[in-house]
């Protein structure tokens, strides 16, 4: 008879696809050890297709929209920080792809972020990443700066593309069609992974130059106005990446 620890290894590396009939083949089998591995099998598939049926939701927009050639989302990060750039993020997805555990990036750990950030961009058929400095934030406020960012990652897409999917804004400046959705990071699988993509690189560049500025420990507050990060503002003064029209009343 085949031992326990052998059908609990074949377990560990089932595809959903394949577990009907793996818990056909086992079915038979009243050992309490290989009971409890087709249990977890059945939740392990119930889980998985629970999620496809929440990515299928994601992609209402991308399916209402399916006859134009080119559909990028877009989302931007690091609109409230005190401190570092606002970061935009654009995605092209091939038609029907589909990405499980991709969502709103704050939604998400910083690890499963990571983990989706290269997965989408490996799949994309293009990216593009915007970013504009704390200097320009302050030049022009963070709204025109958002939109600055939004558009310069929309300007490296290649191929170039005919319907934008935004998180909750209209772009100035931009001739393709807009669709604007409000929380469509939640709705819309283009945005989310735009969103994902931008907050991953955002993050990494706040985690770089915490090393430079370590009174502010930009690594793990990121330049958002945390009582730590507050109380350093006040004791040190700000820093060249500080955004002098947010922290009038702090210094």
């Amino acid at each position: 008879m085949e031992s326990i620890s052998d059908i609990k290894l074949k377990a560990k590396s089932l595809s959903p696809e394949d577990t009907d009939s793996f818990l056909a083949a086992y079915k038979n089998d009243e050992r309490a050890g290989v009971v409890k591995i087709l249990e977890d099998c059945r939740k392990k598939k119930d889980k998985y297709l629970k999620e496809l049926e929440r990515i299928d939701n994601m992609l209402i927009y991308e399916n209402k929209y399916y006859d134009y050639a080119s559909i990028c989302g877009i989302d931007e990060v690091g609109r409230g920080p005190l401190a570092g750039p606002v970061v935009a993020g654009a995605v092209i997805l091939p038609k029907g792809c589909k990405i499980l555990y991709v969502n709103d990036s704050k939604k998400l750990t910083a690890k499963q972020r990571e983990e989706l950030s290269e997965e989408i961009m490996e799949k994309a058929v293009a990216y593009g990443i915007g970013v504009v400095s704390p200097e320009r934030i302050d030049e022009i406020n963070i709204l025109q700066a958002t939109y600055e960012a939004m558009r310069q990652a929309v300007s490296k897409l290649d191929p170039r593309p005919d319907l934008l999917l935004n998180d909750a804004v209209i772009i100035p400046g931009l001739d393709q069609k807009q669709v604007k959705i409000i929380k469509g990071d939640a709705k819309s699988l283009s945005i989310a992974s735009a969103s994902i993509i931008a907050k991953v690189t955002r993050d990494r560049y706040m985690e770089f130059v915490s090393d430079k500025y370590p009174e502010y420990d930009f690594a793990s507050n990121k330049g958002y106005g945390s009582a730590a990060h507050i109380e350093a503002l006040k004791k040190y003064g700000p820093c060249e990446i500080h955004r002098r029209s947010f922290i009038g009343n702090f210094v």
